[in-house]
């Protein structure tokens, strides 16, 4: 479905935008949450990289179907020690990136931890992307792309990709999916809402109709 959508990435920030989206990005420390998005955003990357501590910000515009949309990024650290502060970052989130590495069984084990936190924090209605990473390190891989796939499957998650935050691979397709997904949702929730508002205002023209019926009977 997405696929027939008219989207690119803006160069530069533009002024005004049509829609704004929160997505936060989450997952154990050491995945390359945060080495994934400068790549994905700025093309660089480090293999020397700090944790993140409390969280970063980054945003990006796309132009989708003549509509700029503005993504903002909330990148979270995933130390224990900190996860308490990533609660807080949660709410009002339109998307959230989970995130384990292809090389870790752990970080994919604790997908589980992440996905019960979105549960109880965030909004029911929030957009669930998978994201294996690190999938250059294919000789170290503990985790099969099948694997992936069926857990994405199995929860009924808005997408999956494998990834490098080294390569480049899938990084651009990430972050322009993640658009496509958040803008098609606000189209079917606002064309859902004039549905709404459509039948609400037929019922009070038919309850409208009846009260002068009523009175035009008492009348005669």
């Amino acid at each position: 479905m997405t696929k027939n959508l008219n989207c690119e990435i803006v160069k530069g920030s533009v002024s005004e935008f049509d829609l704004k989206f929160k997505v936060i990005i989450i997952g154990d420390s050491g995945v390359g949450k945060s080495c994934l998005l400068v790549k994905a955003l700025q093309n660089k990357f480090s293999e020397q990289y700090n944790s993140t501590i409390g969280f970063e910000f980054y945003s990006y515009d796309l132009k989708i179907d003549n509509q700029f949309i503005r993504i903002q990024l909330w990148d979270t650290c995933g130390e224990e020690t900190y996860r308490s502060l990533v609660t807080n970052f949660y709410r009002g989130a339109n998307s959230a990136i989970l995130v384990y590495s292809i090389a870790d069984k752990n970080s994919f084990s604790n997908i589980e931890h992440w996905l019960n936190e979105l549960k109880t924090k965030s909004n029911p209605d929030i957009k669930i992307i998978l994201i294996g990473n690190k999938n250059d390190l294919e000789e170290s891989r503990e985790i099969s792309k099948d694997t992936g796939e069926q857990f994405y499957k199995d929860n009924n998650f808005d997408l999956f990709l494998e990834t490098s935050a080294k390569t480049g691979h899938n990084t651009d397709k990430l972050i322009l999916e993640i658009g496509k997904i958040l803008y098609l949702e606000e189209k079917k929730n606002s064309k859902n809402a004039k549905n709404t508002k459509s039948q609400e205002n037929i019922k009070v023209e038919l309850g409208k109709d009846e009260e002068e019926r009523k009175i035009r009977g008492c009348i005669c």
